[in-house]
């Protein structure tokens, strides 16, 4: 066999040289890929020793004392918490601040919208929405100026890019308002009632009215209940709803008003001649009105006599309801004793004899005229009523010729 030309030409030396490196490369290389399955056999004898109870590496584990505080301190990363939330607080602060020029003009609008809405709503004559009715322009006021704020508060919310709350807001607002309508129902129900008699005004400042059982002159009218003074001069608060529910009796409402009265004439006297007399002491009264007349009815006869009842008409604003009747009646009874008309006897009562020297003595008991009597108008609370009425600037009531 013959050798390679190359091989042949290396020197001895050199031969040997190369062998004993490549030895050692193949060495290493076996070293290294036999190293850890070397090494394994040996670890697993202690993993084995570890994991056996009956070892004292594992009697050791087992005996272990707890760890302390600190050390569960640090397990449970309390601090890395902490920074964390510290971290947000600045970064949502450095955003807050960021934002802050549009914070800042969402507020100018929302001032700039409520002091709009305030000078609109005292000038509604600006809009043409002002009425004679002082309800309803309150009522305007409060909501063109709620109009007018809630359009700042949009725009607001708008530059901030936060319209998603104003859903939020309405949904929440109408629960709340259910509930608020359930809690304050007599409250919502006086409202709403002096809204309406507001707007049908069946009465106006010192107007005598009816209202069921209660009698008085009307002073004022709130949102919640209307005042009227009785002819005591104490002051009645009746609540709006019933003022609204109940059977309303206005005095006042036709200047011309009638007043009756009933006199009580014997059985044996003649009820024509009673008639007659009555009428013309009646109308003689110069408060009494003559259109209509006076007028008068038989409302009972019997064995114990005859009740007449007489009528008659006077104007309110001249003259006093009470004060003419009153004075009718002495007029009345003073021609019946006059005309030798007497009221109903007795059953023990014994006519012996008629003493006619007696009677001039009693003619003139009743004078026969009405010079000198008072009939104008009672005017005893029209102060009082006065008081009521300028003392609330936001009543309700206002005079029908009143200037706008």
């Amino acid at each position: 066999m013959t050798d390679h030309p190359h091989t042949a030409s290396l020197p001895p030396r050199r031969g040997r040289f190369l062998g004993l490196l490549a030895v050692l490369l193949l060495a290493l290389m076996a070293g290294l890929i036999a190293g850890p399955s070397l090494a394994a056999p040996s670890a697993a004898p202690a993993a084995s020793a570890a994991a056996d109870p009956g070892t004292a590496a594992g009697t050791q584990a087992v005996d272990a004392p707890p760890p302390s505080a600190a050390q569960a301190f640090e397990e449970a990363d309390v601090r890395g918490r902490f920074d964390a939330v510290y971290d947000e607080t600045v970064n949502r602060f450095m955003r807050l601040l960021a934002n802050l020029p549009l914070l800042l003009a969402a507020l100018v609008v929302v001032a700039l919208a409520a002091w709009l809405g305030r000078v609109v709503s005292q000038r509604l004559h600006w809009l043409h929405l002002r009425t004679r009715n002082p309800y309803l322009d309150s009522l305007l006021r409060r909501m063109v100026q709620a109009a007018i704020l809630l359009i700042g508060i949009v725009i607001a919310l708008d530059l901030l890019n936060a319209t998603a709350v104003i859903g939020v807001v309405f949904g929440s607002a109408g629960v709340l308002g259910i509930a608020m309508g359930f809690a304050f129902k007599d409250i919502a129900e006086n409202y709403i009632a002096g809204i309406l008699l507001s707007l049908r005004r069946p009465f106006e400042p010192g107007e005598t009215v009816k209202i069921d059982s209660y009698e008085g002159r009307v002073a004022s009218l709130s949102a919640r209940a209307m005042v009227l003074v009785t002819a005591e001069g104490n002051e009645l608060r009746l609540p709006n709803a019933l003022v609204f529910k109940a059977v309303i009796l206005n005095y006042s409402s036709n200047p011309r008003r009638r007043f009756d009265f009933a006199m009580n004439i014997d059985a044996s006297h003649s009820i024509r001649q009673a008639q007659a007399i009555g009428l013309a002491e009646i109308a003689a009264i110069d408060d009494v009105l003559t259109d209509p007349g006076p007028s008068w009815t038989l409302v009972e006869f019997g064995p114990s006599g005859s009740v007449l009842r007489f009528f008659g008409w006077v104007d309110q604003r001249k003259s006093d309801l009470g004060k003419t009747r009153g004075e009718a009646i002495r007029r009345v009874k003073g021609a019946f004793w006059r005309a030798g008309i007497q009221g109903p006897r007795s059953t023990t009562h014994v006519v012996l004899t008629r003493d006619t020297d007696a009677l001039p003595d009693h003619h003139d008991i009743e004078p026969a005229t009405s010079v000198g009597v008072d009939t104008s108008v009672n005017r005893d609370i029209d102060e009082h009523v006065a008081e009521v009425v300028n003392a609330d600037p936001q009543n309700l009531l206002i005079a029908k010729d009143a200037p706008q």
